[in-house]
């Protein structure tokens, strides 16, 4: 299924760059384009120098939510406005009057359009977070010759996304850094370690499997594939490589000591997601509403101003659990470090 035990994740909003993908591939490792957040056009763009260099890749697509947030979300969507306005003052930024409506593209991730592009001018293969691409795309894309993997976090997960007919499975713990993939209540958060769920879900399901979620190491990585996986997916382990567009800002901070903790916090964008503890996770994980993309538009002026200022303390600094061991240096050593010990 992979042609690497190491995969490098697609992580969207300027981290995955071309760079970090041709060089994770060059050093032997599977790499994705990341496609969140992208226009299709933008999107194509990004997807050029791989097709250029030929050979096997990944594309990663978010699945957007189907219908309107629920009234009680909405409700707490407009209290959370109102209390980040100091934030917005402190920052010198200004909250969006509007936000995008749900069943706008941009709402969207511009899903209709990117698989339109995708159907027409194929990739090697494909996956899903979010959320379970429908049974009917599945069976277009790989009519079309591309493999189709979905995200999962639980064994009833893994479950459903078999039913669609994927390929394969990437089975992600809580452990992970950023947007948790979850999209079925109780996902199996108790799981002990991402080789834990990886063996839960192998008793499930046949399908091959990619462990992903807190690894740091090669000893995890190890455990992980003897647990059933065929791939260990990498995407804190990178992001200070040379080749991540992660922020300078970010890099700095996951080396930086005086950060001691990571959170699930649905703060920054309005969906679960793990990040170093700063002081904006702690002044709003409590009153965030469940409501992505929506808090995601409402923070965006406020992160874009805080980024700009470097104040790390109102960024959302994604990180897994094992960030500290997380390598600055060109991506190439980081992979082939992994692959000499596996």
């Amino acid at each position: 299924m992979f042609a690497s035990p190491i995969i490098v994740a697609p992580m969207a909003g300027g981290t995955t760059t071309p760079e970090l993908a041709l060089a994770a591939r060059g050093a032997g490792a599977f790499a994705y384009a990341a496609g969140g957040y992208r226009s299709a056009e933008s999107l194509a763009e990004h997807l050029a120098p791989l097709r250029a260099a030929g050979g096997d890749f990944g594309v990663n697509l978010f699945v957007p939510r189907s219908g309107p947030l629920a009234s009680g979300d909405a409700s707490s969507l407009a209290r959370y406005r109102l209390e980040l306005a100091g934030d917005a003052e402190r920052l010198g930024a200004e909250l969006p009057a509007e936000l995008p409506p749900a069943d706008g593209p941009r709402a969207r991730d511009y899903w209709d359009e990117k698989l339109d592009l995708l159907l027409h001018d194929p990739v090697p293969l494909v996956s899903f977070t979010f959320g379970l691409a429908p049974e009917p795309v599945v069976t277009a894309l790989r009519a079309k010759g591309t493999r189709v993997v979905a995200s999962v976090t639980s064994v009833a997960e893994a479950l459903a996304a078999a039913a669609t007919g994927v390929d394969a499975l990437v089975v992600q713990h809580s452990d992970a850094g950023g947007h948790s993939a979850a999209f079925l209540p109780g996902a199996e958060r108790a799981a002990p370690g991402v080789a834990g769920l990886v063996a839960r879900v192998r008793a499930a399901v046949g399908l091959p499997l990619v462990g992903a979620g807190g690894i740091g190491d090669a000893a995890t990585a190890k455990a992980v594939l003897a647990a059933g996986a065929e791939a260990v997916q990498l995407g804190t382990a990178v992001l200070r490589s040379d080749e991540s567009g992660a922020r300078a800002l970010h890099k700095d901070a996951l080396a930086d000591p005086a950060y001691t903790a990571t959170g699930v916090t649905r703060a920054f964008t309005g969906r679960a997601a793990r990040a170093l503890v700063n002081g904006f996770v702690r002044d709003h994980s409590a009153n965030a509403p469940h409501a992505y993309p929506e808090v995601h538009f409402l923070t965006g002026p406020l992160r874009a101003a805080a980024a700009a200022a470097g104040d790390r303390e109102s960024v959302n600094l994604w990180a897994g659990t094992a960030w500290q061991k997380a390598a600055a240096g060109p991506v190439a050593g980081i992979v082939e470090g992994f692959l000499r010990m596996l």
